[in-house]
């Protein structure tokens, strides 16, 4: 598909909104020009004024198809076409104007709409002879003799007859029933129509350059919106393949760890230990990898996951490895990334249970705090520190990163040895909230 199929258009909705309000401000500019100027409100204007805008807006957004050919030239031929295409167009509408108003004109030349009327009917004939005067023919009259009352001293039979009356006459002298204006006007004045027209026409030209310059602002910014539509799904995409990767970096991590476990199981000749985990951990990768690994889980779902994995640890440190869960009810439903507790108390496994010979116990707290979700993962073991990349192990750095690439600064985590001993982890995500009517992962156990 070609670049001009696929490039985005301005929608045709914000196009006519574009031009109505271009004419909406020419009507409302020149009503008020006429107030100042003293010309009365009166509809017949109005109307006038109104179909002009009307058919001005209709002939501009004929041209629209035009503009849209010119989206992809350069900056300097889009100015060169513009500057000139817009005078036949400026003309056009100036000719609109001048036909519309035209009625206008010849009531306003010859006083009233009466005489303008009896001028389009031929009662009167109204020219200019060669010094530019108006000349008007009016009718010619006839002269009807008038009756005497009754009652009146000529009816009676004795008074002298009065002599016939005359006959109407009509005369023939050509100026017997004209009427000549005399004006200072020249013959030049009979280019005043198009000289109106011409003025017209310029006012029309940079109202057709002030629109085709917004219909390109139109265009630039759509194009900006699409882009800036593209980018958010680029950057969504990203940070959706970088939580996944990072997901995927839990699982091999974990399993290379429980792997060593049983090879210590079977060298030992504990195969019932063996089997045991064998199966929880196929039970724990069958819910793990089943879902999509960058949603989000409900936390009473992840804590199930946990409970799951201290199981198979169990199987290695059955009399070391002591685990307590402490979720508050309000915040059971709250959303948090899967497998975002795993890297944590699979450090407090290594660095705190295997390192000791003592009982010791880890600790999962989850509660809220103001509107953010606070999750913790402590242990009372020996509290070394984690190494790793600045100040952070493989674990730990999987959480920041995911964390960072889920919620960006809203989510923190932070971490320390403990006053009373052990090691402590805290994290603080902004609490949001799943269906309520969607119960607790349902973890088969084989």
């Amino acid at each position: 598909m070609s670049d001009v199929a696929t490039q985005p258009r301005v929608p045709a909705r914000v196009v006519l909104l574009s031009l109505a309000a271009l004419w909406a401000c020419y009507f409302l500019v020149a009503t008020l020009r006429g107030a100042v100027m003293g010309y009365d409100f009166v509809w017949p204007i109005f109307s006038r004024r109104l179909t002009i805008c009307i058919l001005s807006m209709l002939v501009m957004a004929a041209v629209w198809p035009l503009l849209q050919m010119l989206e992809r030239k350069s900056g300097g031929v889009r100015l060169a076409i513009v500057l000139v295409g817009a005078l036949p167009l400026a003309l056009l509408l100036s000719v609109i104007n001048e036909a519309v108003f035209s009625d206008m004109e010849m009531t306003q030349a010859y006083g009233s709409e009466q005489e303008a009327e009896a001028v389009k009917s031929g009662k009167v004939k109204i020219s200019r002879d060669e010094a530019g005067n108006i000349l008007v023919d009016l009718p010619t009259i006839v002269t009807q003799p008038v009756p005497a009352p009754p009652g009146t001293p000529s009816e009676d039979a004795s008074a002298p007859t009065p002599p016939p009356a005359p006959e109407p006459t009509t005369t023939s002298d050509p100026n017997a029933h004209s009427i000549t204006i005399h004006t200072n006007k020249t013959l030049g004045d009979s280019y005043a129509r198009w000289g109106s027209v011409a003025d017209y026409a310029f006012t029309r030209y940079f109202l057709v350059l002030a629109w085709a310059a917004l219909y390109f602002a139109l265009a630039k910014a759509e194009e900006a919106r699409v882009a800036e539509r593209r980018e958010g799904e680029h950057r969504r995409a990203a940070a959706a393949a970088e939580l996944r990767s990072l997901r995927y970096q839990v699982n091999p991590h974990f399993l290379f760890n429980t792997l060593n476990s049983l090879s210590a199981l079977v060298m030992t000749g504990k195969q019932d230990d063996a089997e045991t985990m064998i199966q929880t951990l196929s039970t724990f990768y069958r819910r793990t990898l089943s879902g999509d690994p960058t949603s989000d889980l409900k936390l009473v779902d992840e804590i199930e996951l946990q409970k799951l994995y201290f199981e198979i640890e169990a199987v290695r440190f059955p009399n070391r490895l002591v685990s307590t869960i402490d979720i508050d009810d309000a915040v059971s439903n709250a959303m948090v990334p899967g497998m975002i507790l795993q890297p944590l108390v699979e450090n407090s496994v290594k660095y705190a249970v295997a390192a000791t010979q003592r009982p010791v116990t880890i600790a999962i707290r989850a509660h809220r705090v103001d509107d953010m979700l606070e999750l913790s993962v402590t242990d009372d073991g020996p509290g070394e520190k984690v190494k790793g990349v600045q100040g952070f192990g493989i674990g730990l750095g999987n959480v920041r990163d995911r964390l960072r690439a889920r919620y960006g600064d809203a989510a923190t985590i932070s971490f320390g040895r403990r006053e009373e001993g052990g090691f402590a982890t805290v994290l603080r995500l902004p609490l949001q909230f799943g269906p309520s009517d969607a119960g607790p992962l349902e973890l088969a156990r084989a």
